[in-house]
Parts: structure tokens; sequence; C-alpha cells
């Protein structure tokens, strides 16, 4: 793969992404259904991983981070995190997994559960909230998250099937 075909793989990656962060900070965060806000950026990077494997998902969870910090002010925390995501996703789903829709939704579950549960245990540690508040909450951000893999994963499979494909770091 030329530098060009590898520059035109990820660009069109950072395109495609671009609708879904669109969406997850200017509309489903504004109409929350019931209060909750679904987490379609960690659907991105772990989509993007599926397909791509272990270094182009931890790359691209990298810059999915990143965007994941703006928005949500963590202070980095994210993008070590959807880094960690993004290379555990794509080695999931090319040597234990399938690279389908199966094999995202189920490294989806994983991931928004670790992403979870990195925010809700200094809130248990702390007694900031009860308990059963907390996983109540949780549980319901990630039932309406995991109702936006299948349109998530469809964009960036329509993505892989048009671009390059052999990436060599």
């Amino acid at each position: 793969m030329t530098t060009r075909d590898f520059c035109i793989k990820w660009l069109a990656y950072g395109l495609a992404l671009l609708p879904v962060w669109l969406l997850e900070l200017f509309v489903l965060s504004r109409y929350p259904f019931m209060g909750i806000k679904p987490m379609l950026l960690p659907l991105a990077a772990v989509a993007v991983a599926a397909l791509e494997g272990p270094s182009g998902g931890a790359g691209f969870g990298l810059a999915v981070g990143v965007l994941f910090d703006a928005s949500a002010g963590l202070s980095g925390f994210g993008v070590a995190l959807l880094t960690a995501i993004g290379l555990g996703a794509g080695l999931l789903a090319r040597y234990v997994l399938r690279q389908n829709l199966l094999g995202c939704f189920l490294c989806s579950v994983l991931a928004l559960l670790l992403l979870d549960a990195f925010r809700i245990l200094p809130r248990l540690l702390l007694e900031l909230a009860a308990p059963q508040v907390l996983v109540t909450v949780a549980g319901k951000e990630l039932l309406w998250s995991l109702c936006f893999v299948p349109p998530v994963y469809l964009i960036f499979r329509w993505v892989f099937d048009r671009v390059p494909k052999a990436t060599v770091f």
C-alpha cells in the first residue's frame, strides 16, 4: 500500500466518523431518550477495530479518544481507554470472533461495559450516589447505545469495502 492509499484510507474513516460524532454531540445529547444519552464514539472505534484489526483499531481508537475527551471533558482518560479498547476489539475480532456485525456487537458490549466500569467505580468508591442508581443508569445507557451498533458498523463497513485493505506500519 502506498502512502497515498494509506492517507486516503484513514481520511475516509475520519470523514465517516464525522456524522457519528455530530449525531452524538448535537442531536442525541440534546434529546435524550428517557434521560439517557447513548455513547456512539466508542462504537465507532470498535467498528473500525473489528474491520481493520488491532493496529488500525488502536490508532483509530486514539483519534476517537481525543474527540471523546474533548466532548466529555475527561482530560486524557478517554484517549488511553479508547486506544486500549481499539486494540482489544481488534484482537478479539481478528483472532477470537469474526470480523462481522456480530463480532462488532460483542466487542461493543465489552467496550461499553469497560467504559461504564471506569466511570462508575470512582463514584461508588467515593459514595457519591447509590449503587442501584449508578447501575440502573449505566444499564440503560448500555442498552440504548447498543441500538446504534448496526448503523455505526454499516457506515464503517461501507468505507472498508471501498478503501485499500493492506495496512503496513
